[in-house]
C-alpha cells in the first residue's frame, strides 16, 4: 500500500512539474514576442467586438462596431511598425507605405469608424482576425501540450492552405460588395456622398496589392460570370448592353498593376 501511495504521489508531482514547465514556456513565448502577443490580443478583441455587434447580447451594439474597427486599426498600425523602417518624410517611404496591406486596412478602419454601421464592413475585419489569431493560438496550445487535442485539430484545419484560400476569397468578395452597400445607403441618405469616392481609393489599393491577388482575381471571376450570363440567347439585348457598359466603366476605373519584378 505504501509503494502504491508513493507512486501516486510521484506521478502527481511529475504532472505538476510538466504543467509548470508548459506554462513557463507559454509565458516565455508571450514575453519574448511582445508585439506578436499584443497583435494576438488586439485580434481577439476584434473577434469579440464583431460578435458583440452581430449578436448584441452585451454592451451597446454601435459601440461594439466602433471598437472592432479601432482594434483592427491598432492591429494594422502594429503590423506597419513591423514591416516599415523608421518614418522618413520621403517619396520612397510613402510609396512603400501604400503598398502594404496593413496600411490598406488601417485606412479601411478609419473610413468606417464614424460612419453609419454596416454589418458587411466587419466581415473582412473578422475573418482576418480569426485567421491570424488562430495561428498564434496554435503555437500557444502546442507549448501547453495540447497539440493533439480536438480543438487544436479543428483550428489547424481552419488555417490550412485550402481553407485560408477560401477565407481570402470571401474577404475579397466582401470588399467588393461593401461598395454596393455604400452606394445603396448613400441613396437612402444614411451615408455621405463622399464615402463611395473614398472607398473607391481603398478598393484601388486592394486591387493593386502585390501580396494579396484575390481582389483582382474576384473582379475577373465576376466579369467572366456576368459575360457568360448576358451572352445567353435568353438575355435581353438591353441588359446585355448595360452589362457591357458597366464592365467597361469598371475596367477603366481599375488601377494599373505593376508587373512583378523579374528575378
Amino acid at each position: 500500500m505504501s509503494d502504491a501511495g508513493d507512486n501516486s504521489t510521484t506521478g502527481t508531482g511529475e504532472q505538476t512539474q510538466q504543467n509548470q514547465g508548459r506554462w513557463a514556456a507559454v509565458k516565455e513565448k508571450l514575453s519574448a514576442n511582445m508585439i506578436d502577443t499584443v497583435l494576438w490580443l488586439t485580434r481577439l478583441s476584434t473577434v469579440v467586438f464583431c460578435v458583440g455587434f452581430v449578436f448584441p447580447l452585451y454592451g451597446v451594439q454601435a459601440s461594439h462596431y466602433q471598437k472592432a474597427l479601432i482594434s483592427n486599426a491598432a492591429t494594422s498600425a502594429l503590423r506597419l511598425h513591423q514591416h516599415l523602417p523608421a518614418f522618413q518624410f520621403s517619396r520612397e517611404f510613402f510609396a512603400r507605405l501604400f503598398i502594404e496591406d496593413s496600411c490598406h486596412y488601417l485606412f479601411y478602419s478609419i473610413i468606417f469608424m464614424t460612419s453609419y454601421p454596416i454589418t458587411m464592413v466587419l466581415t473582412p475585419v473578422l475573418l482576418f482576425a480569426i485567421l491570424h489569431s488562430t495561428r498564434f493560438s496554435l503555437q500557444l496550445l502546442t507549448l501547453m501540450g495540447s497539440g493533439e487535442a480536438w480543438v487544436t485539430r479543428k483550428l489547424t484545419t481552419l488555417v490550412d492552405a485550402n481553407n485560408q484560400r477560401n477565407i481570402l476569397r470571401i474577404v475579397a468578395c466582401s470588399e467588393i460588395f461593401v461598395m454596393l452597400a455604400i452606394i445603396f445607403l448613400m441613396f437612402t441618405g444614411r451615408t455621405s456622398i463622399i464615402l463611395p469616392f473614398v472607398y473607391y481609393r481603398f478598393l484601388s489599393l486592394r486591387y493593386a496589392s502585390q501580396r494579396n491577388p484575390y481582389s483582382r482575381q474576384m473582379f475577373y471571376e465576376f466579369r467572366v460570370s456576368i459575360e457568360v450570363i448576358v451572352n445567353k440567347p435568353a438575355c435581353p439585348q438591353l441588359i446585355r448592353t448595360l452589362a457591357y457598359k458597366l464592365i467597361g466603366v469598371i475596367t477603366r476605373l481599375a488601377p494599373q498593376v505593376a508587373a512583378p519584378a523579374q528575378e
